[in-house]
């Protein structure tokens, strides 16, 4: 059956598409790979694919988990996690943004080339806050701070270039399933723009060549590879150094003194996320860490791709060592790792080869994660027990056993619509012992993946 459907925006039409493709017998027995940070059309993916479609290809390639993570909105949480139910994949729901770190505002951190900004998440939400709750409008100020900034990067590029002038509501708000747009999508819009205006192939160069700064002879073949010509325009639109980019401030984004607890109040885990150890705020791994969790940071995001696939061997040497040492750190600290591949620029690894000699070193810390991230959906959503709750703390001595605990419920099988119905019905504190048994009966079995 066609898959095409599946990123349809029609909610309906995915999940009707869904359905008709999840027979049982059309997958594979789940390994030891996964991957925790993948991006939606909710927010921007390379292939256009919706939470429906990830979690499809996640569990027809053989995954043993996955995580949704777009940036700035919940949109895709009731549909990824019923999407884990129907396929019997482990599932988990991130969000991502950007925020202001006061303490670091004259160093670059994980934004490169934006002092103060930094990259940041919120792991394993349960469930989308009410709209008329705290948390519910602190996240409503994300969506509209995503659009604000959107509007204003379109008025600073038109103004530029008027030849090719979006308007936001027609060119660009199409291009998303509910109008949260992000700056790939922007960018999009106006190379679709300049073709519209541009039909002449002569004239399109003419115009992109002195923006991408390529000779005019070059520029047909960068706009023949579709990805690699989006991000040349991202870089001259929108990017530092672009004729539309402006340097951010402490207005420009959130806090991460106000996005942290934010993420706790939602029952989730505020976690901090890791570029590649090679800017100033980053050079440190214990100062960068220990300042996050100061502001209670729980858990750390990894992309490790971008740490040690590289072709220039002394830059992947030097990176490979920063990983090490930010790995080692976390371990320490017994902070979590998340880690994944965004899925928002295309050609790269749908997965992280964490079997392979670079990430093999890391594969236990990983794997106790992502099953932490598991444990953290299944016990919040129903057992009322989210990672940082009172009755956790209350529970475990530490660090170490919570994360044990966790991690042995995300290694059970994954939760199926008949299981989530009796916890559901069961209510939170016999829930709780059902997740218990579950991870007990697991763990005799030996089906936990250990390393």
């Amino acid at each position: 059956m066609n898959t095409n459907r599946l990123d349809d925006f029609s909610a309906a039409a995915r999940r009707d598409t869904l359905r008709k493709l999840a027979a049982p017998e059309a997958f594979p027995a789940p390994g030891v790979l996964f991957n925790m940070h993948c991006h939606s059309f909710f927010s921007y993916n390379a292939d256009g694919w919706s939470p429906s479609h990830i979690a499809y290809e996640c569990r027809r390639q053989g995954l043993r988990a996955a995580a949704l993570c777009d940036f700035d909105v919940l949109d895709g949480l009731d549909e990824f996690l019923a999407a884990g139910r129907l396929l019997g994949l482990r599932s988990a729901v991130h969000l991502e943004t950007r925020a202001y770190v006061r303490e670091q505002a004259d160093e670059e951190i994980s934004s490169p080339g934006e002092p103060g900004v930094a990259y940041i998440m919120g792991s394993g939400f349960t469930a989308i806050p009410r709209a008329d709750s705290p948390q519910g409008a602190f996240l409503a100020r994300l969506r509209q701070g995503a659009q604000d900034r959107n509007l204003a990067l379109i008025e600073r590029i038109n103004a530029a270039l008027p030849d090719i002038a979006l308007d936001y509501a027609q060119d660009v708000v199409p291009l998303t399933p509910k109008g949260v747009a992000t700056e790939r999508h922007i960018v999009r819009a106006y190379c679709n723009r300049s073709t519209a205006v541009f039909t002449d192939a002569g004239r399109r160069a003419a115009f992109w060549s002195p923006l991408l700064k390529c000779e005019a002879a070059a520029y047909p073949a960068i706009e023949a590879d579709v990805p690699r010509w989006e991000e040349a325009a991202r870089a001259a639109l929108a990017k530092r150094g672009g004729i539309g980019y402006t340097q951010p401030d402490e207005r420009t984004f959130p806090l991460a003194d106000d996005f942290l607890p934010w993420v706790k109040s939602c029952g989730a885990i505020p976690t901090l996320t890791w570029l590649d150890g090679t800017s100033a705020g980053e050079a440190d791994p214990d100062r960068v860490v220990d300042l996050m969790v100061s502001k209670g940071g729980a858990a750390l995001n990894i992309i490790p791709d971008r740490n040690w696939n590289l072709k220039n061997p002394g830059e992947a040497a030097r990176k490979q060592a920063n990983l090490d040492a930010i790995v080692k750190c976390c371990v320490r600290r017994d902070l979590p790792i998340n880690i994944g591949t965004e899925m928002n620029k295309g050609g790269l690894p749908f997965v992280d080869d964490i079997t392979g000699p670079v990430l093999g070193r890391y594969a236990a810390a990983f794997t106790q994660g992502m099953h932490v991230m598991v444990g953290q959906t299944l016990l919040g959503r129903y057992a009322d027990a989210p990672y940082l709750s009172e009755r956790v703390a209350a529970a475990f001595a530490g660090a170490a056993e919570r994360n044990a605990f966790f991690a042995a419920v995300g290694a059970s099988p994954a939760l199926t619509e008949g299981a989530a119905e009796a916890l559901l019905d069961a209510g939170p504190e016999k829930a709780f012992g059902m997740l218990a048994d579950r991870a007990a009966q697991a763990q005799n079995e030996g089906l936990g993946v250990r390393r």
